[in-house]
């Protein structure tokens, strides 16, 4: 949980690196998250019915939005990679 916690604390951080532990408890912690968030859309009927997550699981997606991609970028610093390149 402190990983995760940590990530949301350096959302605007794209500079620097990640270690692999770090990003792979963010993913996972969000994995958890963004399950419970479509579960509780589900039980109080608030769920879409082609995908089955609704408002909450909305909301929870575009807050953990650039957390998750400054994660991913200095994932990819970490390994060597160009996490700014387009092309």
């Amino acid at each position: 949980m402190k990983w995760y916690k940590k990530v949301l604390s350096q959302y605007t951080d794209f500079k620097g690196r990640s270690r692999r532990q770090e990003f792979w408890m963010f993913v996972l912690f969000n994995f958890i998250f963004a399950f419970i968030a479509a579960a509780i859309d589900n039980i109080l009927g608030l769920a879409y019915n082609d995908n089955g997550t609704g408002p909450i699981s909305l909301i929870y997606g575009l807050a953990v939005l650039i957390p998750g991609l400054a994660v991913a970028v200095r994932r990819l610093h970490d390994i060597g990679k160009s996490g700014i390149r387009f092309g």
